[in-house]
C-alpha cells in the first residue's frame, strides 16, 4: 500500500477525510474525484502525470478508501456533495480545474449546481449523471444490503473482486485488483461496502439532471467505449445536454478509464486544462 498514501486529514460533516496534494505549490490547481466502489488510488498514474504542470488534490470520500468508515454514516451523494464543497473551502480553492469519475461526477455536479462550488472547468469521466443508473447487480444488492452484509468474509471478498474487476475492459492487474478490493474487507470494510450501495439513490441525480443546461463553464466528457457499467450512448446524451460540452471517446477502455487507458485520458485532460489559459 506504500505506492499510494494520503497523508492529510480533514474533519468533514460526514466523517474524517484522508487527502493529499501532488506537485509544486502555486501551480494551477486540479482536483480529482473518484467513483464507487473505488478510491483516489485509481487516479494515481494520472495524478502523477498532471502534477508535472499542476498542483493536484486527491481525496478519499467518507466511507471509501482510507477515509472514515462508521456505522450509521451518511455516504450518500447528497453528503458527498456537501463534503466536497467543505473541502474546497478548506483548501482555499476558489475556481480549480476539476476531473471527476463515475459517482464523483454526480458529486461535482451537485456541489456546483446546489452548493455554489465554482470550477474553472470540469472534466467528467464516465460519470453517474443521468437516469437510469445502477446495474442489475447494484440494484439487487441495494434492495437487500442487510442480507449481503452477512455474507461469510470469503464469499464477500469473491463478490467484491468480481464486481470491481468487471469495471475494466481489458482486465485489471491482480495487484491493482487487490489494492482496490482491500478497503472493503474486514468487518468495517464489508459493512461499508454494502452501506454505500444501500444509500446510492437515483433521487440525487434526478434532482440535478434537468439543470445541466445551466452549466456555464467549459465541460469535457470522456467515455470508455467498452464501458459495460454505463453505456457510451449515455455519454453522447450527457454531452448534448451541456452547452458547449465536448465528447472525448476513449477506445479500448471500459468504465475504469484511469486503469485501462491512463495515457490517453491524461493527454485529453492536459489538452483540455491547457485550453483554459
Amino acid at each position: 500500500m506504500s505506492d499510494w498514501q494520503l497523508t492529510e486529514t480533514f474533519r468533514s460533516s460526514a466523517g474524517t477525510v484522508r487527502w493529499d496534494r501532488l506537485g509544486p505549490p502555486g501551480q494551477d490547481p486540479v482536483v480529482l474525484l473518484h467513483g464507487t466502489p473505488f478510491s483516489s488510488y485509481v487516479w494515481r498514474a494520472v495524478a502523477r502525470a498532471l502534477a508535472r504542470r499542476h498542483q493536484v488534490f486527491v481525496w478519499d470520500m467518507p466511507g471509501y478508501g482510507t477515509s472514515e468508515k462508521s456505522a450509521g454514516q451518511d455516504v450518500s451523494l447528497a453528503a458527498q456533495g456537501r463534503v466536497f464543497t467543505e473541502l474546497l473551502d478548506h483548501w482555499g480553492l476558489g475556481q480549480p480545474l476539476v476531473a471527476a469519475h463515475d459517482f464523483g461526477g454526480a458529486v461535482s455536479l451537485r456541489a456546483h449546481l446546489l452548493h455554489g462550488a465554482r470550477y474553472r472547468a470540469l472534466a467528467l469521466v464516465d460519470p453517474v449523471a443521468l437516469a437510469p443508473w445502477g446495474s442489475p447487480f447494484f440494484r439487487l444488492v441495494g434492495a437487500h444490503s442487510g442480507v449481503f452484509e452477512q455474507l461469510p468474509p470469503a464469499l464477500h471478498r469473491a463478490l467484491v473482486r468480481e464486481y470491481v474487476g468487471s469495471a475494466s475492459g481489458p482486465g485489471l492487474h491482480p495487484a491493482v485488483l487487490d489494492r482496490l478490493v482491500e478497503p472493503w474487507l474486514g468487518e468495517d470494510g464489508q459493512a461499508a461496502f454494502y452501506r454505500q450501495i444501500a444509500q446510492a439513490d437515483q433521487l440525487y441525480t434526478d434532482e440535478v439532471q434537468d439543470r445541466y443546461g445551466e452549466l456555464a463553464l467549459p465541460v469535457l466528457v470522456c467515455w470508455g467505449q467498452d464501458d459495460t457499467w454505463i453505456p457510451p450512448e449515455r455519454g453522447r446524451e450527457l454531452t448534448a445536454r451541456i452547452p458547449g460540452a465536448r465528447l472525448e471517446p476513449v477506445e479500448g477502455a471500459g468504465h475504469l478509464v484511469q486503469e485501462d487507458a491512463p495515457a490517453q485520458l491524461t493527454g485529453a485532460l492536459l489538452e483540455f486544462f491547457r485550453q483554459q489559459g
